[in-house]
């Protein structure tokens, strides 16, 4: 139930939180709960997925996606993550969750999560990579068709060298995963 009681805290308070712009960072708040912990007594990996989970969504409502994907039978889907742990987030303690879109390729989005101590301190980062799946015209859409769509004028900056990789790393998978399933 904790889950459900989060995700109803992140939507009502979408709107107080304005428009999200592509380039800014959206900030949510947590505390780490008995829930969220493992034998070590720190947030546990699959938690910091769900929170990123949490992440992307807020910022799908907050650009006006999910509506639009409603209205169009659209979905976001996500792609693959890669997650790196620098410092736990200990029980009981706070820690704010940055998401944010930092660019896209065709029809891929590159997204990222920080999860940040109240002293500045990142504890980790999970990059995404999503899309928005047509299931009308069974096809992903491209980013530019999907900013059209909701009315966001963002212009696309050059991947950095680490996304680069990170995108080269999750196609690899992708058809390493797919080669495996023939």
């Amino acid at each position: 139930m904790y889950v459900w009681g989060r995700i109803a805290r992140m939507v009502l308070t979408a709107q107080s939180r304005g428009a999200y712009r592509i380039g800014e960072e959206s900030r949510l708040s947590f505390r780490c709960l008995p829930t969220d912990i493992d034998l070590n007594r720190h947030l546990n990996n699959a938690r910091y997925l769900m929170l990123a989970d949490l992440g992307r969504i807020d910022l799908f409502l907050r650009m006006g996606f999910l509506k639009a994907a409603r209205q169009r039978n659209w979905a976001p889907m996500l792609g693959g993550q890669q997650t790196v742990f620098v410092r736990e987030i200990k029980l009981w303690k706070p820690f704010d969750l940055y998401s944010s879109v930092e660019t896209w390729d065709d029809t891929q989005v590159i997204g990222r999560h920080r999860f940040v101590h109240p002293d500045g301190r990142v504890a980790a980062m999970v990059m995404t990579t999503a899309g928005a799946y047509d299931h009308r015209n069974k096809r992903f859409l491209k980013v530019e068709e999907l900013m059209e769509a909701i009315g966001l004028d963002a212009v696309r900056r050059e991947p950095t060298p680490e996304e680069k990789l990170f995108m080269e790393s999750s196609r690899s998978l992708r058809t390493l995963a797919k080669r495996d399933s023939a």
